[in-house]
């Protein structure tokens, strides 16, 4: 079997995959009860509500437990990725997201004195808050453990 066949037929792949997708539908449907219209960008930005990373990681990490054993070498690797990945999700990006909104908040004052500069605002919504960081984690778990009958292990 080629390379592509085996990547195509890697059930856990497709299960990970499959968490994120729906956490990015989840993220429309919020924004689209929150803002009363539909907003497709939501699918290609950072941040919101549930992380679509950690839906993806938690539920390969999940998926290579109950695959693979709680005590493999594969399941330590899968948790700690999933660690560093909702670690840079609620901390690095929410703390360059506070960065970028106080430099916009600069920014702005400094063109209220009519200063010549070219204005380009940065994006704040870089990361996500620790509550959907824990939502996509927990919808991920969910989607491992549930979508087991769905996706034919082995």
């Amino acid at each position: 079997m080629n390379v592509l066949a085996q990547i195509l037929h890697n059930d856990l792949l497709w299960l990970a995959l499959a968490a994120s997708a729906i956490a990015q539908i989840l993220k429309l449907l919020i924004d689209v009860i929150r803002h009363q219209k539909l907003n497709f960008r939501v699918l290609v930005e950072t941040g919101g509500m549930p992380s679509s990373h950690s839906a993806l990681v938690t539920a390969l990490a999940t998926g290579v437990g109950l695959e693979k054993g709680w005590e493999s070498v594969e399941f330590a690797i899968a948790i700690i990725f999933a660690f560093i990945v909702m670690y840079d999700a609620a901390g690095v990006r929410q703390a360059a997201g506070k960065q970028a909104r106080i430099l916009n908040q600069i920014v702005q004052e400094f063109f209220e004195d009519n200063h010549e500069l070219a204005q380009s605002r940065l994006k704040e919504l870089l990361g996500h808050t620790p509550i959907q960081v824990i939502a996509g984690s927990m919808l991920g778990i969910a989607i491992a453990v549930f979508g087991l009958p769905v996706f034919s292990f082995g």
